[in-house]
């Protein structure tokens, strides 16, 4: 079968198109022998030897989806030679998975993991609209103004960040702190932490506690289980 050089990166699981097209403009791409730059090179997998970082790539025989609530001091990396540890580690398949998207170390909650790369692609494109939910604890208080700043959005290192909403959820235990709900469509790198930080705030507990329909209900913090069909079709 013929197809885009990082489309048959994501299809063997090596990771989502996005992060397959880094590696190939990276130099950790070869073809038959030879180091490929180009994402948009055509590859035949029935033909082509394809390498990762001197690994050959095939073709995953299954597809698996995997919702994990990540505990906090967790990296999503699949390799960090700096990190201790990885969600992989807590995820007991023998496929080899990649993240949909980020959760930063100091971040918790709902994250997916799968070796599907248009699954992936469809859910972590912002093309695709999928909204994510996160539960946000804030050190300083709310209002209605600053959540009208980021729904119009702001510019931070050259990078517009807009969020779809951002509205008072509760108060914390703490009478210094305020619980908000940010809806994003978008999963730009460190993107909430970045908005409250253009605004003053400190950050003390960040939650991702939804995908499009997809929450964690009753899943354990540091405990995974597969999609059903009719979740991963909802995609």
């Amino acid at each position: 079968m013929e197809c885009r050089l990082s489309k048959f990166l994501a299809q063997c699981g090596v990771a989502s198109r996005r992060a397959s097209d880094e590696l190939i403009q990276g130099g950790a791409v070869k073809v038959n022998g030879e180091v490929v730059l180009t994402p948009f090179t055509r590859v035949n997998s029935d033909v082509d030897v394809v390498e990762v970082n001197g690994t050959v790539c095939r073709f995953e025989g299954k597809k698996i989806y995997v919702m994990l609530n990540k505990p906090r001091g967790y990296v999503c990396t699949s390799k960090d030679k700096f990190a201790d540890k990885l969600a992989l580690d807590l995820i007991d398949v023998p496929e080899r998975l990649f993240s949909v998207g980020r959760l930063d170390k100091n971040s918790e909650g709902l994250i997916l993991f799968t070796n599907d790369g248009d699954f992936a692609q469809r859910i972590g494109h912002p093309s695709y609209s999928v909204r994510k939910k996160y539960y946000v604890t804030i050190d300083g208080s709310f209002s209605r103004e600053d959540g009208l700043t980021l729904e119009k959005g702001i510019v931070d290192e050259g990078e517009r960040l807009k969020a779809v909403s951002v509205k008072p959820l509760k108060k914390s235990k703490r009478s210094d702190r305020q619980v908000l709900e940010f809806v994003l469509n978008e999963g730009k790198n460190r993107e909430i932490r970045r908005m409250c930080r253009h605004l003053g705030w400190h950050v003390k507990r960040l939650e991702r506690v939804e995908i499009g329909s997809l929450t964690l209900g009753k899943l354990a913090t540091g405990s995974w289980r597969e999609l059903t069909a009719k979740e991963v079709a909802q995609f």
